[in-house]
């Protein structure tokens, strides 16, 4: 099944629909969800170093036998890769990993840096590194002469930053992966970013865990309205906004679903948008109250671009 595609701003194209694989470890498992989806048409893989499980997906792109001109992946570097010196080090890690040559899209995971040291495990403040933002992005942008990467790019970074960060950029970013759902729309940044040429990826499309959009009694209604599931009318939903995204399944006949949009009346989508619950899956504030300003700019800005 082809899946369609959107233009980033340096024309690189990449699939508006693709696979995620955070907290997928399971072993050998993983390997054969990768080689399914290739098998049933996804072309885009969204990785990332703190995952830990880039050895097996690389392991399965190989087996897959898929050619690599065919294929999207992107990967992150993570906190501790921050400071420049380190960057081109966290890609070639990543390359190492996955057994690719080069990535098609690099992200800077967080807006802020953690020591070199750490590996794994909830931030304190004593992790915390002073690396400015556009330290690490003057590095990211010496990655695209390389020939390792096709595109770079953000995520989790709120409008403020970009809005400070833009003027300073040599090589504006071609895309921020934020979490977006019903529940955590992101209206304003997804409004701001398109509007700039900066594409928008939504992870945790689906929710997950104690955010509940499946079961959202909207979502229900209009998912038995088009005879499909709620995560195809989450999906469409995003797809409709122009967003691309990552789900992320290990069964099979979900696999093929997140793959089959459908068409949203006008009407639906503005139901949709106007869903008044606010919740959001992932924020590092939860464990390390310091870094409340990177989902709520409202109350502190970023100290360091």
């Amino acid at each position: 099944m082809a899946v369609s595609s959107i233009k980033l701003n340096n024309g690189v194209l990449m699939p508006e629909v693709g696979l995620g694989t955070w907290k997928a470890h399971e072993q050998g498992t993983l390997r054969e969800t990768v080689k399914a989806a290739l098998g049933m048409g996804y072309r885009h893989i969204d990785c990332a170093k703190i995952y830990d499980n880039q050895r097996e997906i690389g392991a399965a792109l190989k087996e897959a036998g898929v050619p690599r001109k065919d294929l999207f992946i992107t990967s992150k570097i993570f906190d501790n890769r921050h400071r420049p010196e380190l960057v081109a080090g966290a890609l070639d890690e990543i390359l190492d990993e996955l057994q690719l040559e080069y990535l098609d899209l690099l992200l800077v995971h967080w807006p802020f840096a953690v020591r070199p040291d750490y590996s794994h495990g909830d931030y304190t403040a004593k992790d915390l590194d002073d690396v400015p933002i556009m330290d690490t992005w003057r590095a990211m942008e010496v990655l695209i002469g390389t020939g390792k990467v096709r595109a770079i790019g953000v995520s989790n970074f709120n409008r403020s930053i970009l809005q400070r960060m833009l003027p300073q950029c040599r090589v504006r970013p071609a895309v921020n992966q934020i979490e977006v759902h019903p529940y955590n729309p992101e209206h304003e940044l997804v409004g701001y970013c398109q509007a700039n040429d900066i594409a928008v990826t939504g992870y945790c499309p689906l929710g997950g865990g104690q955010v509940d959009v499946l079961g959202d009694s909207t979502i229900q209604r209009i998912a038995a309205a088009h005879g499909c599931s709620p995560a195809q009318v989450l999906i469409s939903w995003q797809v409709a906004r122009g967003i691309v995204v990552i789900p992320k399944s290990n069964n099979v006949s979900r696999l093929k679903q997140n793959l089959q949009t459908v068409t949203l009346t006008l009407d639906e989508m503005q139901a949709i948008g106007q869903i008044t619950t606010r919740q959001r899956k992932v924020d590092p504030s939860h464990a390390t109250p310091e870094l409340r300003w990177v989902f709520h700019e409202d109350e502190a800005k970023c100290p360091l671009i």
